[in-house]
């Protein structure tokens, strides 16, 4: 994971009261992660389930080890990603349960009897984008173990909200709420006026029965939407609800415990964007303090008739939830767009968000610098470029920032201009200057051309110049957005209708209107500058030979209305051969589709076999070096196809189930953009791309190595950050050398490496003696685990630092640029020249041979000969280092304290010399002499 560490949108928190230290939080797709230092550090608790969309979380509050998460995001948003039902742990998030309620895929929230840990109800809202059986209320007396519905309207109207009274447990709250995503992205949810479920209810046995509370709240001819509702806890007479309605909207407030209501406020503030903000929250000793989120939070000491922001930012930070701890109303904790913050001192001040990596990206481009950058538009945030690997050991805030784009845009870094990144709808942003310039062709909105959140922003791989923009039409641009051209006509559906799974929605107003669609992916062919595929959003493919002037329909048959194109990929061996990602998710669909011609659209054949049947497929990307190695980004990760996508594998490793909406292959990296987890990085996929029959019938098998890069580990010469302050991973450090078994070897298992003189330059072996710990000053997690051989069966992953044998010497120690368990044990042995190495792997008594080469850093000016020089001093420091030690082990009394520091100053004396890429300085030449001199007569 490479970061950035900006949280995004974090809809779910939960707190535990007798434990005030610890807090629970669910980003949108990025699994539900907890903290036990009051927001200090986040750790992930979620990863190993099949679904990070997260809705609702619970602790039970008789017993704080028990945590009911209900998954699938509980908005009702254009980008959402839902889930596949309810999840129990008891034991504190180390481990998940699956309960039930797979079809609800919104999970709103949940809540648990304060005296009884297995008895709960869940709000389940349904299908975003269709109607579905599995919606309401449901409540469990077992733990989740059965569920029973008792709170059903129809397969249009779902449950959103849920709360006890805090003296009854057998009264209960809920809001239902009956509202359904439609295909195109303008404009919210779609909902009913005069829809008859839609309100509150109010259970006062156990749930068994319902009434729907009015008496004063918006009546469903008033267009009621979504509720949100907090009793309060020190008088359950009194009742808030933030309600929805396009003229009765705000906050409304019961004293009678819901029998009558009246609106209190109704300011804009508070009360706008109901569909998408509906927290509240009461103090727990203090019936008329009560908190509202909203693009800021608000808190009212007066019953709710006057508010004051006190926690917000110009721009809307965009807060979903409130927490306040029960037993201390000064602990008060927010979920945001922003992720999760936390005050202990009443809301005068707040944890950071910038210490979690939930980020939600849409498209992830990547910049040809060394190292490269990958880039994207960051929802709720703006945009994101950080650094694939970096010069200080990790990747943290000081390795990324943002260029500009706004929060769901393309970010394509200039090809011919580092530095320089067009994104969004349009900027140029420059390094160099800082600055962000709008260089859009319709810089003000129009009723002539249509754009996307995503609008498409790609420069063509053939003519780096020229910069390609999607609208309802294709722009271009040779001057970097100066002046523009239309190069296609409207390319959607000139009348794309309304789908079948709108259903009863279809009937509004909304639904009635005009809807057209935009062109949703661009793809510049890799061989000829004039072919260009592109796809809509509704559902049609096109493909122009001579720059746009002519263009083709090449759309796959059978394939419907608001069939979004999700993203068409090419390849460099021929300009007949496309990818294409179609993603029918808005129309209620989960089902993969993953098209593939080799006739330029002519023929179209359907390829995902071993996809997920529930499983939409957000991107498909093609292998730029093997041809038919295939890499697919789906609702729940990454797979990979070794034959063209006539079968498809998970390639997940330690990737958790996270949304993946982009990803690329930039020279041997595969980089992807999720959403809600930030950019990762598979870095060398190499071995991917040798992988035949012949490697899986092998007893054992050498991967040929990519080529290395003579990168120095840390350049870092200051304090270490501490381990509390977050940060990405740099790429293993040295060579990457791959190898597979067949089966448990018995053998010894060697890894040796030669110069291209055939001098043994370092070699590793399965049987090598396991090193006691040293005895340091530091905390032993800053350690870098000894790098060992093994011998089990399947596929290992070994990194040579690129460093000779270390020197034996009398005392070790970690240097200043550390990081936590990544720093190695100095001194190391000399760095290696650049130039031919040969990988040696003996297994029992096989061998198996590869070259491997090696490279200068790119940026670094030190000629061959400069370092040819080092290296011939260094090996002479440590050798003189193994001989002070080997005659200080046989000595005794004075001798051996001049030989102990001799053997300390040699060490320093090789870190100082080996500290940068150049030729050693005479000083150095001199030090080592006048040591070398005092170190012949003691071991005569």
């Amino acid at each position: 994971m490479v970061g950035p560490f900006r949280g995004g949108r974090t809809p779910v928190i939960a707190g535990v009261p007798q434990q005030p230290n610890i807090f629970y939080a669910a980003a949108n797709d990025g699994g539900v992660w907890k903290s036990d230092d009051y927001g200090r550090t986040w750790t992930p608790i979620f990863d190993g389930q099949p679904t990070g969309s997260i809705g609702a979380l619970a602790v039970a509050p008789t017993d704080p080890a028990t945590i009911y998460a209900g998954s699938g995001e509980g908005l009702q948003r254009p980008d959402l990603s839902i889930g596949d039902g309810m999840y129990r742990s008891n034991d504190g998030g180390a481990t998940w349960t699956h309960l039930g309620l797979r079809d609800g895929q919104q999970i709103a929230s949940i809540i648990v009897d304060p005296s009884d840990p297995k008895r709960l109800f869940v709000a389940v809202l349904g299908h975003p984008y269709g109607a579905n059986a599995e919606r309401g209320v449901y409540r469990s007396l077992d733990g989740g173990a059965t569920f029973k519905n008792v709170l059903y309207k129809d397969a249009d109207t779902g449950a959103v909200a849920l709360a006890f009274d805090p003296s009854n447990a057998q009264v209960i709250y809920a809001a239902l709420w009956a509202a359904r995503r439609p295909p195109w992205t303008t404009g919210g949810s779609i909902e009913r006026p005069g829809w008859g479920a839609n309100g509150l209810y109010k259970s006062t046995d156990g749930g068994e029965t319902w009434a729907h509370l009015a008496g004063g709240l918006p009546a469903n001819t008033d267009g009621v939407g979504r509720i949100g509702i907090s009793v309060a806890p020190s008088d359950p007479q009194r009742i808030y609800a933030q309600v929805d309605s396009p003229r009765k909207g705000g906050l409304y407030r019961s004293d009678d415990a819901g029998t009558t209501w009246r609106r209190v406020n109704d300011d804009e503030r508070i009360s706008g964007r109901g569909d998408d903000f509906a927290g509240v929250a009461v103090d727990p000793s203090d019936p008329n303090r009560v908190y509202v989120a909203n693009t800021s939070t608000y808190r009212s000491t007066d019953g709710g008739t006057t508010f004051t922001a006190i926690k917000g930012a110009p721009g809307g930070d965009d807060y979903h939830t409130i927490w306040i701890n029960p037993q201390n109303p000064h602990i008060v904790m927010l979920g945001s767009d922003q992720g999760v913050t936390i005050s202990v001192n009443d809301g005068r001040t707040w944890s950071s968000w910038y210490n979690q990596p939930t980020a939600q990206f849409y498209h992830v481009m990547a910049d040809n610098r060394f190292p490269y950058w990958i880039c994207g538009g960051q929802q709720e945030s703006g945009s994101a470029c950080t650094q694939s690997r970096s010069d200080t050991g990790e990747i943290s805030f000081r390795e990324w920032h943002s260029v500009g784009a706004e929060e769901y845009g393309y970010v394509a870094p200039d090809p011919l201009h580092p530095g320089v990144f067009f994104g969004g709808k349009l900027t140029r942003f420059d390094e160099r200057t800082g600055q962000t310039q709008d260089v859009s062709p319709v810089p003000l909105k129009s009723r002539v051309y249509r754009f996307n959140r995503t609008a498409p922003v790609i420069f063509s791989r053939v003519d780096p110049h020229v910069l390609y923009y999607g609208s309802s039409v294709l722009f271009s641009t040779r001057d970097g957005g100066r002046t523009w051209r239309i190069i296609s006509p409207d390319l959607t559906r000139a009348a794309p209708g309304v789908p079948a799974n709108l259903g009863i929605f279809a009937q509004s107003t909304a639904a009635r209107e005009t809807h057209r669609g935009v062109i949703y992916s661009v793809a510049p062919s890799y061989r000829t500058a004039g072919t260009i595929w592109a796809g809509t959003d509704d559902g049609l493919m096109w493909i122009t030979r001579d720059g746009g002037t002519h263009w083709r329909n090449i759309t796959p048959a059978g394939l419907t209305s608001w069939s979004k194109i999700a993203q068409i990929d090419t390849t460099p061996f021929d300009d007949a051969t496309a990818y294409v990602a179609v993603n029918r998710f808005r129309l209620d669909d989960l089902r993969p589709y993953v098209f593939r011609t080799h006739d330029g659209g002519q023929h179209w054949v359907q390829v995902v076999s071993g996809l997920p049947n529930a499983g939409p497929v957000n991107v498909v990307r093609a292998d730029p070096v093997r041809r038919g190695l295939l890499y697919a980004g789906t609702e729940t990760g990454v797979f990979v196809s070794f034959d063209d996508g006539a079968h498809w594998q998970p390639l997940q490793l330690n990737l958790p189930h996270t949304s993946v909406r982009d990803l690329i292959v930039h020279g041997d990296d595969l980089a992807i953009a999720t959403h809600g987890r930030s950019f990762w990085i598979l870095d060398d996929v190499t071995p991917l791309r040798q992988l035949t029959s012949r490697v899986s019938n092998s007893p054992a098998y050498l991967f040929e190595p990519q080529i290395a890069v003579r990168w120095r580990w840390n350049d870092n010469q200051d304090t270490p950050l501490p381990p509390e302050e977050p940060a990405g991973q740099n790429p293993p450090d040295g060579a990457i050398i791959d190898y597979t078994l067949a089966r448990d070897v018995d053998a010894t298992v060697t890894l040796s490496i030669y110069d291209s003189a055939g001098r043994l330059v370092r070699r590793y072996a399965s049987t090598d003696r396991q090193l006691p710990p040293d005895t340091i000053d530091k905390p032993q997690y800053w350690v870098r685990p000894q790098a060992r051989i093994d011998r089990t069966a399947g596929m290992h992953r070994f990194a040579w630092d690129l460093h000779e044998t270390p020197p034996a010497a009398l005392e070790y120690d970690y240097p200043i640029s550390a990081i936590v368990g990544d720093t190695p044990r100095e001194p190391r042995g000399p760095w290696v020249l650049p130039g031919r190495y040969r990988v040696e792997l003996t297994v029992g008594t096989e061998r198996y041979a590869r070259e491997l080469n090696v490279r200068m850093d790119p940026r670094v000016p030190a000629s061959p000969a400069d370092l040819a020089a080092q290296l011939a001093l260094a090996q002479r420091i440590a050798a003189a280092i193994d001989r002070s030690t080997a005659a200080a082990r046989h000595a005794s009394g004075t001798n051996r304290d001049a030989l102990e520091k001799l053997n300390a100053k040699l060490i320093d004396l090789l870190a100082r010399e080996q500290g940068a890429d150049a030729a050693p300085t005479r000083a150095q030449e001199h030090a080592f002499a006048t040591l070398d001199g005092q170190l012949a007569p003691l071991i005569r």
